[in-house]
């Protein structure tokens, strides 16, 4: 079995097809990338996942496989300071154990003799390989390799400063001292580790004696580092160059943007900076980018019921669809589902977005400039000329965008787009409150998805508990249950939580729903029809997830909480 090629070996376990093999062979052919190999193949098919692969070809060649992205993989810092960095770039390996004399060595191609011989020289040590993705050596390389360097880094910039303590300096000598290696490193490895800890946004603030980096994480803030602030304006300098903002002004604040690579992944950053008693602010949001593929709308954490529900939403051929939610609930990841699911072949759909954040295959996508005067509603005007069957806005911002926006579903057109509100029944009210008047509303509304992001508990360190009288009212239940609260372990870095899941309220606009809005119907009204007709609200929804095991009641009281 060892002899014959890894597709046969597949096929023969029942893995893929043989039709499945012959695309996989088919497209090794028609591409000639140096480098890649069946597996790279396999996988970017979709016929198998990265892990799978390493799995099968783990037993094949009969080499053990260590799954590097799992927490609990012990991975010996002293091993790895064994291969220099550089070479655990240039194989794509990573040693993970020492064992006397011997050497452990995770490696994505275990059979390649040439690469353990030149471990074997380097270090003057036997080595064991064993078998690991690609990917998750990849990151493990630039995690451990970081942290290890981050120290090193943060005293080099500070020994750099700590003799000049004149805050003064001439703007060219302060652009000079920033183009260094140490603070171009710091900055790169500031937006490296927030990266593979999962964050959002990064903020750099200032203090009078030192500066605070801290990342979000999971919608919670946590501590990266905290640097000398003799360190700040230079670091702040970096970040405004590379990002196209103007370096000599400091008194008003500046947006501005880069790219950069980390762990093959390329990272679209957005920088906000702001002027404080203490020196320059800067927030940096990290933002999916085309490299991270666009979700299907059954990735979105949908119940079955509300994924019943969404389902009809967007196969109505005409009309409004909101998603709603405040800043960073996965509206616009929910948008992108949405469009990569109606964009087929036969239509012409086109977006008009601040930022565009994904690029999708097939879709048409314009970047508003509010400088140029392409504002949303200049966009949404001349894409109405362009024959659109479905047109993505992605914010109603004001009273003339949401009538365009409106007057296009009316007219025959499928609109999606975003709302800033609290639930799904005051989005109406919100419309008719920026003037756009109700039976508009009515006529082309076809359903509100308001939605949340909420924290997953950790399976690990959960605590069961019975839920009190007061946790019983907020869920809506009768008698006690068990419930669990957030403890925190190492695998979720002692937070107590992993991941996000989202919650969501789906209201369809039914012709009952329809007649009431006309007929200029308040929030609680709407509210009430809503809940009559099925609609689960998003209390309902956490509740649910708390009565699983799969959130805690502080989640549901931060989310859902009303006075």
């Amino acid at each position: 079995m060892k002899n014959i090629p890894i597709g046969q070996y597949m096929v023969n376990n029942g893995i893929i097809t043989d039709e499945q093999l012959n695309q996989v062979l088919e497209a090794k052919k028609n591409d000639n990338t140096p480098g890649k190999f069946f597996g790279d193949y396999v996988v970017e098919l979709g016929f198998v996942t990265d892990v799978q692969f390493a799995q099968v070809l783990s037993r094949k060649q009969g080499i053990p496989f260590v799954d590097l992205d799992d927490p609990e993989t012990p991975v010996d810092i002293e091993a790895v300071k064994k291969i220099p960095e550089q070479l655990a770039k240039k194989h794509t390996i990573i040693a993970i154990k020492i064992s006397g004399k011997r050497l452990t060595v995770a490696s994505y191609d275990p059979v390649n003799f040439y690469i353990f011989e030149d471990i074997k020289s380097k270090t003057g040590m036997d080595v064991t390989p064993v078998l690991a993705t690609k990917a998750a050596i990849i990151k493990t390389i630039g995690k451990i390799y970081s942290n290890a360097n981050v120290g090193g880094v943060i005293e080099a910039v500070e020994g750099q400063f700590k003799h000049d303590e004149d805050a003064d300096a001439e703007e060219k000598e302060l652009q000079d001292r920033v183009n260094d290696a140490p603070i171009v490193k710091l900055c790169t490895t500031i937006v490296e580790n927030s990266f593979r800890a999962d964050a959002t946004d990064i903020h750099i603030e200032p203090f009078a004696t030192y500066t605070r980096i801290r990342i979000r994480v999971n919608g919670d803030l946590i501590e990266l580092m905290n640097v000398s602030n003799v360190v700040h304006n230079s670091l702040i300098t970096r970040i405004k160059i590379i990002s196209g903002m103007n370096i000599a002004e400091k008194r008003v604040p500046q947006d501005g943007r880069f790219t950069q690579v980390v762990d093959g992944t390329t990272l679209d950053v957005r920088v906000s900076n702001l002027p404080t008693v203490n020196g320059e602010k800067c927030v940096i949001r990290i933002l999916a980018t085309g490299d991270v593929g666009v979700r299907k709308i059954t990735d979105l954490g949908m119940t079955d019921y509300n994924y019943d529900r969404f389902s009809r939403l967007i196969k109505v051929p005409q009309g409004v669809m909101l998603v709603t939610g405040p800043t960073g609930s996965g509206k616009t990841t929910t948008l992108y589902a949405s469009l990569g699911e109606l964009a087929k072949p036969n239509v012409n759909v086109i977006t008009v977005e601040d930022p565009v954040e994904k690029n999708i295959e097939g879709i048409n996508q314009c970047q508003v400039n509010v400088k140029a005067g392409m504002t949303f509603a200049a966009a949404l005007r001349s894409i109405l000329r362009q024959d659109p069957d479905i047109v993505m806005v992605g914010e109603m911002r004001d009273q003339e965008t949401a009538e365009i926006a409106i007057r296009a579903a009316i007219t025959g057109h499928m609109v999606l787009s975003t709302l800033h509100t609290n639930d799904a029944a005051s989005t109406i009210t919100r419309l008719v409150d920026m003037g756009v008047a109700p039976y508009m509303v009515a006529t082309s509304l076809i359903g509100i998805v308001a939605q949340r992001l909420c924290k997953v508990v950790c399976a690990e360190c959960k605590t069961p508990r019975l839920s009190t009288e007061e946790d019983n009212k907020l869920m809506g239940i009768e008698e006690s249950i068990t419930i669990y609260d957030a403890c925190g372990c190492p695998k979720c870095n002692n937070t107590g939580y992993t991941g996000r899941t989202a919650i969501h309220e789906i209201l369809l606009c039914t012709p009952e729903m329809a007649s009431l809005i006309a007929a200029d119907g308040k929030t609680d009204a709407i509210s009430a029809l809503a809940r009559q007709q099925g609609c689960k609200l998003l209390r309902d929804n956490v509740s649910e997830l708390v009565q699983m095991g799969r959130t805690t009641m502080d989640e549901l009281v931060k989310l859902t909480f009303a006075v």
